[in-house]
């Protein structure tokens, strides 16, 4: 059986003046998942979550929620519950007050806000703060209150536009989790806006990786980390090492490339693009997660199936869980992370480098 679209925007484009900040966008949203636009800053994602909302109309193309074309339909029409970065609570009323604010507007009956605001504070973890200002609250207090009265009109889509930014490292983690569990509870389809890579991984159904106005990639979570589309996606999600070769051979199953000090290989599979046009001589570029590099002491045997290279190590951060190991290959500096520590390592330190060729990925340039 196909889930159906809650959101649907077919062709979006937006301008201001000459600077192309939508270039034609096409997005679906299912019904009951949770979706996150990721960017870096003027990547154009705020910009879609406020044509969704109504607060921008596009200048092409069209939005529709539910299979209703909303273009030129108000935000207040839309049925929607947002969440702002910056809280955006009436400081002169009440946490109740604040709540009730949207439900008066809806007219909904007395003994019904009631228990709707009962409800909303209580999946908050806000209950008996009811009475309390938001100058009463810590940030994330606040922040809670504000995700409460989003909820508390029973939306048919909840947009979040960078909540969690102002918060420190901890109690956005906590509150992530929150979300997460308040989303999967309640049902609601819900579209996430940051630049904050980790969020978006660990909230996300699906992630919208966005550059330029474009759609560089749409995936899950676990897809877009391990089979990134594009270059920028391989170099904006997680940290990445790179290098540059020159193809020596291709055959059914492999690339072989030169480098420097001898060869490696990359899987067919793993050439962004596409291998069918690769030809010898071409000068390519390589990338490579740092955990997904070892890192070997030269008395050390290896298993045969990595390709080994000579390098020098040149510091060593410890990170509680891991160490972080910088090493120069390749006149370059490469970063590797490694839950493995030898005493003898240390700066200046010859060791050897390897990957396996299914963990190389490989762009044309």
């Amino acid at each position: 059986m196909q889930i159906a679209n809650d959101v649907e925007i077919k062709g979006a484009y937006k301008r201001y003046g000459t600077n192309v900040v939508l270039n034609g966008i096409n997005l679906d949203v299912k019904q009951g998942e949770l979706l996150t636009l990721l960017g870096p800053s003027g990547c154009g994602k705020t910009t879609t979550l406020n044509l969704i909302a109504g607060f921008l109309e596009a200048d092409e193309g069209a939005v529709y929620i539910k299979g209703r074309n909303v273009t030129k339909i108000p935000p207040y029409k839309r049925d929607l519950g947002m969440v702002f970065q910056t809280y955006s609570l009436f400081p002169h009323m009440t946490v109740y007050e604040n709540l009730n604010f949207g439900l008066k507007l809806r007219k909904v009956a007395n003994p019904e806000k009631d228990k709707r605001i009962a409800r909303a504070l209580e999946l908050v973890k806000m209950a008996g703060l009811e009475k309390r200002y938001p100058r009463e609250l810590s940030g994330g207090q606040r922040q809670r209150v504000a995700i409460a009265r989003a909820l508390v009109v029973e939306p048919e889509l909840l947009l979040l536009d960078e909540p969690l930014s102002n918060l420190d490292a901890k109690l956005r983690h906590e509150l992530r989790a929150e979300i997460k569990r308040l989303q999967k509870e309640i049902g609601v389809t819900t579209i996430f806006v940051t630049h904050d890579q980790e969020e978006a991984l660990s909230l996300s159904d699906r992630v919208v990786v966005m550059n330029q106005g474009k759609i560089e990639q749409i995936s899950t979570p676990t897809s877009i980390y391990k089979h990134p589309e594009t270059e920028f996606v391989f170099q904006f999600i997680g940290k990445s090492n790179s290098f540059e070769g020159k193809v020596a051979a291709v055959d059914q199953r492999k690339v072989t490339v030169e480098m420097n000090d001898g060869i490696t290989y990359v899987d067919r599979g793993n050439v962004m693009g596409g291998c069918s046009d690769c030809k010898i001589g071409e000068i390519v570029k390589l990338y490579i997660r740092p955990e997904k590099v070892r890192i070997f002491s030269t008395d050390e045997e290896p298993e045969p199936l990595w390709d080994l290279h000579k390098a020098k190590i040149s510091q060593l951060n410890y990170l509680g869980t891991t160490w972080e190991v910088e090493v120069q290959l390749l006149n370059q500096s490469i970063q590797i992370l490694t839950p493995q520590y030898d005493a003898n390592w240390c700066p200046g330190s010859e060791v050897l480098v390897g990957w396996n060729p299914s963990d190389l990925m490989m762009i044309k340039k």
